[in-house]
Formats: C-alpha cells, sequence, structure tokens
C-alpha cells in the first residue's frame, strides 16, 4: 500500500488525463423531483469528456460552426463597436436629422394653387 502514496500519484494523474481525452468519458444522469406522484422537475445531465480530435472522430464538431466562437476579425462577434465608433455613428443620424428638418419647415405643395384673393 505504501507504493500508492509515493511522488509518482501525480504521474498517474496524468496517465489517467490522457487515456481519457484520448477514449472519451461520458457521464450521464438524471434527477427527478416529484411532489405526492407528479413530477415538477426533470434534469437530465449528459457530459462528454474528450479530445478535439476524439470528438471529430465520433462526429461532435458544433464548434466549427458557432459563429461566437469562428467569428472573423471585424465581425460583429469578434469587435464591439467602439465609443468612437459610436459618435461618429451619432453625428450622421442628427446631420440627417437636421438636413429631414430644415426640408420639413417648407410649406408643403398641397396641389391646391391659392388665388390672389386667399
Amino acid at each position: 500500500m505504501p507504493e500508492h502514496l509515493t511522488p509518482a500519484r501525480g504521474h498517474g494523474l496524468v496517465e489517467i488525463l490522457d487515456r481519457v481525452l484520448d477514449k472519451g468519458l461520458v457521464i450521464a444522469g438524471d434527477i427527478k423531483i416529484n411532489l405526492a406522484n407528479v413530477e415538477l422537475l426533470t434534469i437530465q445531465v449528459r457530459l462528454l469528456v474528450c479530445s478535439i480530435d476524439k470528438a471529430e472522430e465520433i462526429g461532435l464538431n458544433w464548434w466549427r460552426y458557432d459563429p461566437r466562437l469562428t467569428a472573423t476579425v471585424g465581425s460583429s462577434y469578434a469587435s464591439a463597436p467602439t465609443a468612437v465608433d459610436i459618435e461618429s455613428r451619432l453625428e450622421r443620424i442628427e446631420r440627417r436629422l437636421d438636413a429631414l428638418g430644415s426640408r420639413g419647415s417648407t410649406p408643403h405643395h398641397t396641389g391646391h394653387e391659392p388665388s390672389p384673393t386667399e
């Protein structure tokens, strides 16, 4: 039994982790909460621990197509707008509003020409 308490135990942990990542480990469980034979809550837990290579081998590669994980530089997920970007956009919007407001202050053409007596 003393041989199990030697510093080689850390090395054994690395071997176990290597084996788990290489082969994979599945942990599955269900938690059900019932009250008077009425099921109130069911939680299903499914956990797969393995390496990326093993996951791809068994057909799990969702991270390749998730836009939050595969965003390129310049996309909306990769970088948030800076304060300078927001300020310049706000200035453009305000200029457009001013232009629309100045157009709105001129009388609109209604199609009815006023007579000289009006």
